[in-house]
């Protein structure tokens, strides 16, 4: 009986580890696209925004295997504290994470769209925004790695100024659109993808307070930071794709 005890244990914490590959290496691709979606933005490179894109169904593949397993895991373990809280929290971190994909790829295939042929739109606003979000996206990873309360804890503080980059680039891209009407076009992709790299950090910042419960036992504020909203309409919580 001792024997078969030890086993079960054995197993389970080996299909725990299986569990965390499998979140690492969705965070490490995901983390891939929103790079190569941001390169599509920067130097209008086509073969980066469609690795994006042709990275997106692997990421749907891993969410559906992780569901599998979690569902396993919760049937046939029963696990209690620490190791409940981590596998259901692994659940919700992957479609966090499936979701930013999504967003990237969308960036991706809207950032060729969005090439501003004549050089009058700077991009250097949403360059920084997005720089500032790739940086929250690869902290958050790092916490689901390591389990890192205290990361999980800075990656929701930094939301705030990920807010603060959109109000700012949105400003930017409204004011080209007023002086010139031939900037409207190009200037309104450029406002969906600024939106879905909000929306990236917002998930980011799910994915951390998801860490920090599974971590803790204890939720973080409800209310988190924010930097402002410069419209309704393009409002909290709106997928833009």
């Amino acid at each position: 009986m001792p024997h078969e005890r030890s086993h079960i244990v054995s197993s389970f914490e080996q299909e725990l580890e299986q569990l965390r590959a499998m979140m690492v290496k969705i965070g490490r691709i995901v983390e891939e696209q929103v790079g190569l979606a941001l390169r599509a933005i920067s130097d209008h490179d086509e073969s980066a925004a469609e690795e994006a894109t042709r990275l997106d169904p692997e990421v749907d593949e891993l969410e559906r295997e992780v569901e599998s397993l979690v569902i396993r895991l919760l049937a046939l373990r029963s696990p209690m504290g620490a190791d409940l809280r981590e596998i259901v929290a692994a659940l919700k971190i992957t479609g966090d994470l499936e979701r930013i994909g999504d967003y990237a790829a969308s960036i991706a295939r809207k950032a060729i769209k969005a090439a501003s042929g004549d050089g009058q739109i700077s991009l250097s606003g949403l360059r920084s925004m997005g720089r500032l979000v790739k940086e929250n996206l690869g902290r958050t990873v790092d916490a689901v790695i390591a389990h890192d309360a205290n990361q999980a804890m800075e990656v929701w503080h930094a939301d705030r100024g990920v807010d603060e980059h959109y109000v700012t680039v949105f400003r930017e891209l409204v004011t080209y659109m007023i002086e010139d009407a031939r900037n409207i076009r190009a200037c309104t992709e450029l406002l969906f993808i600024a939106k879905n790299l909000e929306r990236i950090g917002d998930h980011a910042t799910n994915v951390a307070e998801r860490v920090y419960y599974a971590v803790t036992g204890e939720n973080l504020p409800t209310t988190r930071p924010r930097g402002g909203s410069p419209t309704r309409s393009l409002g909290q919580g709106e997928d833009m794709d």
